[in-house]
């Protein structure tokens, strides 16, 4: 079983990691066996935070307003997590995330992982549920914060301990595993694309739900053609 490793959870704007953002990281990391360091914040997505993510996570525009920007908390997550392997429920969708924003910022970000969800689809196959908080009320296991990232980093780790207890003569399940997610980088917003989206706003006199400088080269294209679609072009 592990000693080294980072738990790690996420809280996003949506579920592809190509078209949503991170609006929190939360992980832990273990060092022979016990909790060393924690990684706590919030990210300020340069976009609203849409109803349905604050309705699940608690968390709206607000807080995440004076938040800083992923370009310097996924550096600063790099540093923490060392090249330690990861533990997560469900881990591959946070790996995503955090794969895509590093390529996005040409930072090198490959590891091995062990995946809780994996284990308990694997071991526990008679539970009507694999979820992360069914499975921290049938263990009994902590949950008071909900889809929030260091609460459910810290209910992933309790699970992971507590796997590894009752399949403790099953070793394969607890080999880490090479994450593959395949993340191209993104082309940041042009100058010609800034221009023109601030005329556009201006000139319709509407008002849109981002950063338009932290927008990607494609979103900003999307943008444009809805803005045209929906209220024309400048004339």
């Amino acid at each position: 079983m592990l000693k080294d490793y980072v738990v790690v959870d996420l809280e996003t704007t949506g579920l592809s990691a190509k078209d949503n953002r991170i609006i929190e990281i939360g992980a832990i990391k273990i060092k022979e066996g016990k909790a060393e360091e924690l990684f706590e914040t919030f990210v300020n997505p340069g976009c609203a935070i849409p109803f349905r993510i604050t309705e699940v996570t608690g968390i709206n525009d607000s807080m995440v307003s004076e938040a800083p920007y992923i370009e310097t908390e996924i550096v600063r997550f790099i540093e923490f997590s060392e090249e330690l392997p990861l533990i997560g429920h469900n881990l591959l969708f946070d790996y995503s995330f955090l794969k895509a924003n590093a390529v996005n910022n040409k930072l090198t970000f490959e590891r091995e992982g062990i995946d809780t969800l994996k284990i308990a689809r694997e071991k526990l196959k008679d539970l009507p549920s694999r979820r992360l908080d069914y499975l921290c009320r049938y263990f009994s296991v902590p949950d008071e914060n909900h889809h929030r990232a260091v609460n459910d980093a810290k209910a992933a780790y309790e699970l992971y301990k507590l796997f590894c207890k009752l399949f403790e003569n099953e070793n394969e399940v607890f080999k880490p595993a090479k994450l593959i997610y395949n993340a191209k980088k993104q082309s940041p917003i042009t100058d010609k694309q800034i221009k023109y989206l601030r005329a556009l706003v201006s000139f319709h006199n509407i008002n849109i739900d981002c950063e338009i400088d932290k927008l990607t080269k494609s979103q900003a294209s999307r943008l444009i053609d809805n803005i045209i679609l929906e209220h024309g072009r400048i004339f």
